[in-house]
């Protein structure tokens, strides 16, 4: 199995909202994009939120993400994975992005979600035990903008997820 490398973080230096994936799927490597699969809710969620016409392009979304204030990134630097499921992640293999040097860069980040379980729980096991300011952190889970994610219908997964713009406003 191959190791695969996580993407550089988006993020403006005035954000406030940092939200974190696991690492980025197949369609998303391959691809070189965040949320790159078609059937992935995150860029439709997103396009509601930030007020965004559904075709806007790629580049037009980051900018939105960056005039809103949210930065955007996965909690994995590198790890060993076949597939795209979060569950097939070998444990032993994960490598944490730097957060103490992300933090440092971006002062105003304390409000932390998370798109699904398995990047809450690499976070609090990998990176908060490192962080020497983790309690001025808010950390909140989000359900899953996955297609494997198939028990949350998208008016779901986009009622929870507007606690993101509500605390950038």
């Amino acid at each position: 199995m191959a190791e695969v490398r996580s993407f550089a973080p988006v993020a403006a230096p005035d954000a406030r909202v940092l939200i974190l994936g696991s690492m980025p799927g197949v369609a998303s490597l391959a691809a070189q994009r965040y949320y790159a699969h078609p059937r992935n809710a995150f860029w439709p969620i997103m396009s509601v939120l930030l007020d965004l016409a559904p075709d806007t392009p790629y580049a037009g979304r980051l900018a939105a993400l960056r005039r809103a204030r949210i930065a955007l990134w996965d909690v994995l630097a590198a790890c060993v994975r076949p597939g795209s499921l979060d569950s097939a992640i070998d444990e032993t293999s994960i490598v944490p992005n730097d957060f103490a040097g992300f933090f440092r860069r971006h002062r105003h980040v304390r409000e932390l979600y998370f798109n699904g379980g398995k990047a809450a729980q690499s976070f609090r096991r990998h990176v908060l035990p490192q962080l020497p300011d983790a309690a001025a952190l808010r950390l909140t889970p989000l359900p899953s903008t996955s297609p494997a994610n198939a028990s949350y219908s998208f008016a779901r997964k986009l009622e929870h997820w507007r606690v993101v713009t509500a605390t950038t406003d």
